[in-house]
C-alpha cells in the first residue's frame, strides 16, 4: 500500500497545484493548460494501451459482456441522475422545477458525477497489488464500459445545448468502427509492445486527438469533434498480438504478457502512472473562485476540457452560440447565496449520493464472486478524476455557475482526495477471502 499512498500524495500535490498555478502563470496559463492536457492524455493513453493489451474476451460467450454493459450503464447513469435530482430539488428554488432551463443546466452539470476515472483506478489497483485478481478484471471491463457510456450520454446533452449537428453522428460512427476493429483484430496485429514504443503510440494518439479537435474548429467552432483518447488507446492495446511462443505455452495466461512483465517495464509503468497522478490533479479546474458565475468563462478558456467526448465545446466557441443557448446560465441568478457551513454540508451529501449511485455492481455477479469482492468492485468504481473535471469545465463554458457548480467541483475534489482511502478499503475487503467453493449461498 506504500505505492497507493505515494500516488495519493501525488494526486493531492497536483490538485493543490491546479489552484495556485493559474495565479502564478497569469495570462499564459491557457498555453500551460494545453500542455497539461496533452501530457495527461498521453499518460492516460499509455495506461489504456497496456490495459487493452492485457484485455481478452471469450468470443464464444459474448452474452456475459452484454450484462457487464448493463451493469456499467447503471454505474454511469445512477450517480448522474442522483446529482441532477439533488441540484434541482435541493439547490434550486421550487418555482424553477418546471422549467426546461433548470433541467438543461443540471443534467449537464450533474454529468460530472458519472464517469469513473479509468486511468486512476487501474493505476491504483495495480499499485495495491490487485492486478491479477477477479476484482481487477471485472473493474477493468466495467470502468471501460462506464467511460464509453459517459461519451455516448454526452451526445444527447450536447444536442440539448446547441441542437442537432453532423459532428455528433460522426463521433458515434467512429466509436462503433473502433469497437468493431478491436473485436475483429483482437490480438492479431504484430507490432512492438515494449515501453518506448507504447510511449510513442500514446503520444501519437494524444496529439492526433488534439489535431482532430483543432482542425474541426476551423469547420465549425461551436461543435468541434472530440475523440477521447481512452477508446483509441484501448483499441490499439486490444489489437496488439501476443508473443508467438505464448500461443503454445501450457499455461498460456502466464506467458501472454511476459514482454511487459520485466522489471524495466514495471519501473517505467510505475513512473508514468505517478506522473499521471500529478497531471490529473493539475487538470482540475480552479474550485475556489469568488464568483464562478462571472469567472466560469475565463476558467474554461484557461483549462480546456480534458473530456474529449461527444462534441464537448471549446470555451471560446460558446460565444457564437448565444442565440441557440440563450437560456443557458439564467438559473445562476436564481440560486440562493450559500454560507460555507451549508456549502460543506451539500458537498458531503452530494458525495455520498453519487457514490451510492455506483453501488449496483455489489448486487450482481453472485455466481462469480464472494459478496466482499462484489462490494469491492462497486467501491472501486468510486474514483473520479480528469473526465469529471472536463464535464464541469464544459458546464462553465456554457455560463452555468453559482452554488451548483461550486458544490459539484468541491465534491469532485473530495472524491479525488479520497481515492487512496477507497483503494485501501478495496484492499481490505479482498484480503483474505475464503475459497469460492466455501462461499455460502
Amino acid at each position: 500500500m506504500l505505492k497507493v499512498l505515494l500516488f495519493s500524495i501525488l494526486l493531492l500535490l497536483g490538485l493543490f497545484g491546479s489552484q495556485w498555478l493559474p495565479g502564478i502563470v497569469g495570462a499564459t496559463y491557457a498555453s500551460v493548460g494545453d500542455v497539461i492536457r496533452v501530457l495527461t492524455m498521453t499518460g492516460l493513453s499509455f495506461i489504456m494501451i497496456r490495459v487493452g493489451y492485457e484485455f481478452n474476451i471469450d468470443k464464444s460467450n459474448l452474452r456475459q459482456y452484454g450484462w457487464d454493459y448493463v451493469v456499467a450503464l447503471t454505474a454511469a447513469s445512477f450517480p448522474w441522475l442522483f446529482a441532477t435530482a439533488y441540484f434541482v430539488f435541493v439547490l434550486l428554488p421550487p418555482d424553477t422545477w418546471q422549467t426546461m432551463a433548470a433541467w438543461q443546466e443540471t443534467l449537464l452539470a450533474g454529468r460530472f458525477a458519472a464517469p469513473t476515472s479509468a486511468g486512476v483506478l487501474f493505476a491504483m489497483l495495480a499499485a495495491a497489488g490487485l492486478g491479477t485478481t477477479w476484482l481487477f478484471h471485472k473493474a477493468r471491463i466495467l470502468a471501460i464500459f462506464d467511460d464509453l457510456d459517459t461519451v455516448l450520454l454526452m451526445i444527447p446533452l450536447k444536442m440539448l445545448m446547441v441542437g442537432l449537428a453532423w459532428q455528433l453522428g460522426l463521433i458515434v460512427v467512429i466509436m462503433a468502427a473502433m469497437l468493431a476493429i478491436a473485436y475483429v483484430f483482437l490480438h492479431r496485429v504484430r507490432i512492438p509492445v515494449t515501453w518506448p514504443w507504447v510511449i510513442c503510440y500514446a503520444a501519437g494518439i494524444a496529439l492526433g486527438s488534439e489535431l482532430v479537435y483543432k482542425g474541426s474548429k476551423l469547420i465549425d467552432e461551436s461543435v468541434p469533434i472530440h475523440i477521447e483518447v481512452l477508446l483509441p488507446a484501448f483499441v490499439l492495446g486490444c489489437i496488439m498480438a501476443y508473443p508467438r511462443h505464448s500461443q503454445s505455452a501450457v499455461d498460456g495466461e502466464a506467458h501472454l504478457h511476459a514482454e511487459i512483465e520485466t522489471p524495466a517495464e514495471k519501473r517505467v509503468a510505475t513512473v508514468i502512472a505517478a506522473v499521471f497522478m500529478v497531471l490529473v490533479g493539475l487538470s482540475m479546474p480552479k474550485i475556489l473562485n469568488a464568483d464562478l458565475a462571472v469567472q466560469g468563462g475565463a476558467t474554461a478558456a484557461a483549462v480546456e476540457p480534458t473530456l474529449h467526448a461527444g462534441g464537448a465545446p471549446a470555451a471560446e466557441g460558446i460565444a457564437g452560440e448565444v442565440g441557440k443557448a440563450r437560456d443557458i446560465g439564467r438559473l445562476t441568478a436564481a440560486q440562493p447565496a450559500m454560507a460555507w457551513p451549508a456549502l460543506i454540508a451539500h458537498v458531503l451529501i452530494l458525495t455520498v449520493l453519487i457514490n451510492l449511485g455506483k453501488m449496483f455492481p455489489a448486487f450482481c455477479y453472485r455466481k462469480e464472486a464472494h459478496w466482499r469482492e462484489r462490494l469491492a468492485v462497486a467501491i472501486g468504481m468510486w474514483p473520479r478524476g480528469e473526465v469529471g473535471a472536463g464535464v464541469l469545465v464544459i458546464s462553465l463554458s456554457y455560463g452555468i455557475g453559482g452554488p451548483i457548480v461550486t458544490v459539484a467541483m468541491l465534491s469532485l475534489a473530495l472524491n479525488l482526495l479520497l481515492t487512496g482511502v477507497f483503494i485501501y478499503v478495496v484492499k481490505r475487503l479482498t484480503r483474505p477471502l475464503p475459497a469460492y467453493a466455501d462461499i455460502a449461498a
